[in-house]
């Protein structure tokens, strides 16, 4: 059989001569004894050993992995350790133990990660996770460094750093085909909460890394792997350089997708609660005015949800996007709908007042408003947006001290004078009244136009 495609329960089949071991010197006969009774009983047995002396259990897996290097030997030990979290993921706590405090408990499961088959690294790594989220919160200094541990110690930092590249490393290059990427995002979604975590995986670019699995799913196991993506994203909003990252990225329309398109309650409830946290930092909140989230918020509103949370986050979220509507100068939200490409005749474009008292801000970062319109006219095939960018300019030159003299310098003459030919009528109509104004000037082209 394929290793990538082992079970748990598979491995536990397994017969292990313990007792060679223990004749090579590679286990004691204390911990030969404590295999003896925990190894093939029932779970109930088990857990009853676990309760009496787990610590010790904990020990002799700890050591069998860090001096047995026999493939199904590790297997075998790492799915016993997974059969026991499984049954009750408290027992994490037991590899805290101060009986333990000169057992580097990390290192095993570390070294394992980067050496093993895919089994071998799945468990280490959901192993290592539950550990590491079972540390006594105190413990932010050295995990292990007595005398009798295998190497100087490990911190926590180096051991969720080092977690955190496997982590990345398999949604750049996945272990196993269908595991390594679901594997891996199910494990950073439990680990996002640790500060260090955090900065390690933004500083290693995760960030991007995660924006093409927000995608709307349908199958249960695609369901849930966009749940735990979001749920990722929505642990990094609460982190500003991963917001920064966020800003740049395609995140926010991907969002807006899901949450527009998704049934799920638990995917709804955490898309929602990210964009409340984005709400009010940098330009989110209008963007998300752009990408038409009131109007998404309005149906997700209508429908029957069983989550407090999730209606008292979309009241909050309405209530946000309101305020920053209300909020947005007219000049941002021209801007916002010129760099989204999204040009229609909203009331501003031919409002007198918004031009003169807006016309100034045209000449931020080197007229980059007014390049895009440009650019808009020479690229777009949709008539309303070239309709509106002509009528646009044409504004700009007649309210502009220099308007004529910027518009023929940024040669956008050519562009309006092969628009004067579309087959819109509207698009000719404002083509013509943009060059009336290149030509003749405000004062004459106002005249014509009366």
């Amino acid at each position: 059989m394929d290793r990538a495609e082992l079970s748990t329960e598979q491995v536990l089949k397994r017969d292990i001569p313990w007792e060679t071991y223990m004749t090579t010197k590679l286990i004691s006969g204390t911990g030969l004894q404590l295999l003896r009774r925990y190894d093939n009983r029932a779970e109930s047995v088990r857990a009853q050993l676990l309760d009496d002396d787990g610590p010790a259990y904990v020990q002799v897996f700890v050591n069998i992995l860090r001096d047995i290097f026999k493939e199904d030997t590790v297997e075998y030990v790492l799915a016993l350790i997974d059969e026991m979290l499984t049954a009750n993921p408290k027992r994490a706590r037991l590899f805290h133990d101060k009986s333990l405090a000169n057992e580097d408990t990390y290192e095993p499961f570390l070294r394992l990660l980067w050496k093993g088959n895919w089994f071998i690294q799945e468990k280490s790594c959901k192993i290592l996770a539950l550990i590491v989220s079972a540390r006594p919160k105190t413990q932010d200094g050295v995990v292990a460094n007595g005398e009798n541990s295998k190497k100087k110690g490990t911190t926590i930092n180096d051991v969720l750093k080092e977690l955190v590249e496997w982590l990345c490393t398999q949604l750049k290059k996945p272990s196993h085909p269908t595991c390594g990427i679901p594997t891996a995002i199910n494990c950073l979604a439990s680990l996002l909460k640790e500060p260090v975590v955090r900065s390690s995986f933004v500083q290693a670019d995760g960030v991007k890394l995660l924006i093409p699995l927000i995608t709307p799913a349908s199958t249960q196991q695609s369901i849930q792997l966009l749940y735990e993506t979001c749920l990722c994203v929505w642990l990094l909003s609460y982190y500003e350089p991963a917001i920064e990252y966020l800003a740049t990225s395609r995140a926010l329309p991907r969002l807006v997708d899901v949450v527009r398109s998704s049934t799920k309650e638990k995917v709804v409830r955490v898309v929602v609660l990210t964009f409340r946290n984005l709400l009010s930092k940098g330009t989110f909140g209008a963007q998300m005015v752009d990408l038409g989230l009131p109007q998404i918020v309005q149906s997700l509103k209508a429908q029957a949800w069983s989550d407090e949370d999730l209606l008292e986050a979309l009241n909050h979220l309405e209530d946000g996007l309101k305020d920053n509507i209300k909020k947005l100068s007219s000049f941002d939200k021209y801007k916002q709908e010129v760099l989204l490409g999204h040009l229609d005749w909203s009331p501003m474009h031919k409002d007198p007042l918004f031009w003169r008292d807006n016309v100034s801000c045209f000449e931020e970062n080197d007229f980059q408003v007014l390049r895009v319109l440009i650019t808009i006219m020479e690229t777009s095939s949709d008539p309303r947006a070239l309709a509106v960018a002509c009528f646009d300019l044409s504004q700009f030159i007649q309210h502009h001290p220099a308007g004529r003299v910027i518009v023929n310098d940024l040669k956008a003459k050519e562009r309006v004078m092969k628009l004067m030919n579309h087959d819109s009528a509207e698009v000719t109509k404002n083509a013509l009244l943009c060059i009336q104004r290149l030509f003749l000037g405000a004062k004459y082209a106002s005249f014509l136009q009366a």
